[in-house]
């Protein structure tokens, strides 16, 4: 079964249209006040890979300005880039031609207008629409959606949350409370609770050591499954790269003949998703290249190698016998604490991990996350320890997770159970300035019409207004993030429906529901 949220979807290009003229500042400092819990950040403390620019001034959410300029090097679908340098071109209706190529008037022939510029993403955040004003004036929500929500193609049952990220304030639920199938939304849960265990300066990394006296080396498996063995890594920690330190090392000790092993023992339990084998999900190891896919892709569903550890290791002595290093493959071995340590490669920080996670709705490094939080958190590393970790984790941030039940860290598993309530908390705990650790969950959702799995979506809605993470299984279809209403408010929704019938149009009716709250300002 391939997940429908999961078949290719269109690429958005980077290429950007940029304002001939400067651009304006960054962020526009907003009017009135701001409740202290979405208050600025006040912190001035040295900046590290996850800390965003000191000093900007910002209003509703208090981003600061890291959702322009928070450090990460994953830009591949110019999300950041868009946001960094608000490509708004004055008389064109969108910054971005997402790879159409354009004509004079911004809009190549018979395409579709392109989407809002990144001022339009930055809104809530004091952006280029000017300043947030200080209450709502619009339609009472649940008159609003109401009758959006009673669509029958939610089927027989649905939860809805939307709460004002500035205030607080719930403007409307209806079975908050009642545990359902989250689909991909599980993800956001599963990265809070992973940037809560591990912090979002953590790297994943990839070793070779040597055993002593043997002559046996070690491939040691750190856990990433964006460890690639592509040409180009784009930033990515490098099988290749690996090879070569490794190689190195071993001609300067005289060693040009070693017995290659690999050791996946990082993790624990089965390998294997309930699912079973599946296009959208390699088999979880602690070991594996470019998540055991068999074609070029880098993202969505596609074939996978029976065996991703063994690929990974056969990959890697073929990239030590291009550099002069003959091996033997021995299989599955465990690493000594004697073995020496002849090189590593690391992933990018966990902050930019858990936004391509969330962007590209990716199932193989959710289920790693939730591993290596299972690990921090003193459990084994499998399904059954990575799922009590992240309620653990949860609790730990005062959530109230009653009703919900992990099974997974990517929300495939249809026993996964998660409530309306518990994912606006989430949101807004990742809102929180007090926890700018938090804010890779924020900034990693898809960009309505800009990037992951809402690139292709609300072309004719709230393009670049709407921020949320997808959800799509047989008979399930969610949607949770955030969206900025026409008062320029930032509120956080979660919708959930299950037994619906027709996938499509289910997601229509949730995609008008986040379209409705961006231009109600509802209250």
């Amino acid at each position: 079964m391939v997940v429908p949220e999961l078949r290719p979807w269109r690429s958005a290009g980077p290429r950007l249209v940029r304002a001939a003229g400067a651009v304006r500042p960054l962020l526009a400092r907003a009017a009135g006040g701001v409740a202290p819990r979405v208050a600025r950040l006040a912190r001035t403390t040295a900046p590290k890979t996850w800390q965003y620019t000191a000093g900007a001034a910002t209003a509703g959410l208090a981003l600061a300005a890291g959702v322009v300029t928070a450090a990460g090097p994953w830009d591949s679908t110019g999300q950041r880039t868009a946001e960094r340098h608000r490509a708004v071109a004055q008389e064109r209706t969108g910054g971005a031609d997402h790879g159409r190529g354009a004509d004079d008037s911004g809009t190549a022939p018979g395409a579709p207008r392109p989407a809002p510029s990144a001022g339009a993403v930055l809104t809530g955040l004091g952006g280029t629409s000017g300043a947030v004003k200080a209450a709502p004036s619009g339609r009472n929500a649940a008159d609003v959606l109401d009758p959006l929500l009673k669509d029958p193609a939610l089927g027989s049952r649905h939860a809805a949350s939307v709460v004002d990220l500035t205030t607080g304030e719930r403007l409307y639920g209806t079975g908050v409370g009642v545990p359902l199938v989250p689909a991909s939304t599980t993800k956001i849960a599963t990265a809070v609770a992973a940037l809560t265990a591990l912090g979002p300066d953590h790297r994943l990394t990839t070793r070779a050591v040597l055993e002593p006296g043997t002559g046996e080396l070690v491939l040691v498996g750190g856990g990433d499954p964006t460890l690639t063995a592509r040409k180009d890594a784009g930033g990515l920690a490098s099988l290749r790269t690996l090879a070569a330190r490794t190689a190195e090392a071993l001609e300067k000790r005289g060693v040009r003949r070693v017995t290659l092993s690999y050791d996946t023992t990082l993790y624990a339990g089965s390998a294997m998703h309930p699912i079973g084998v599946n296009e959208n999900l390699a088999a979880v190891t602690a070991l594996m290249a470019d998540e055991g896919r068999t074609d070029d892709s880098a993202s969505g569903p596609a074939p996978r190698v029976p065996d991703p550890a063994r690929e990974a290791a056969r990959t890697f002595a073929g990239l030590l016998g291009e550099d002069g290093i003959k091996t033997t493959t021995r299989g599955p071995a465990r690493a000594t604490d004697r073995a020496a340590t002849l090189a590593t490669v690391s992933s990018p920080p966990l902050s930019a991990l858990v936004e391509r996670m969330l962007t590209n709705s990716d199932n193989d490094l959710a289920e790693a996350l939730a591993r290596h939080t299972a690990r921090a958190s003193g459990e084994p590393a499998g399904f059954d320890g990575a799922s009590a970790a992240i309620t653990a984790r949860l609790q730990q941030l005062g959530l109230t997770t009653k009703g919900a039940e992990f099974h997974d860290g990517s929300g495939l598993d249809r026993a996964d159970r998660l409530t309306a309530d518990l994912l606006t908390d989430l949101l807004t705990t990742a809102a929180d300035p007090a926890r700018p650790e938090l804010r890779p969950v924020l900034t990693g959702l898809p960009v309505a019409g800009f990037t992951g799995t809402l690139t292709s979506r609300y072309a004719d809605g709230a393009a670049g207004l709407v921020r949320a993470k997808t959800g799509t299984l047989t008979g399930v279809n969610t949607l949770a993030g955030t969206v900025v209403d026409r008062n320029g408010r930032l509120l956080a929704f979660a919708f959930l429906a299950s037994d619906t019938t027709d996938p499509h149009a289910a997601q229509s009716v949730l995609d008008r529901a986040a379209t409705a709250l961006a231009t109600c300002g509802c209250r």
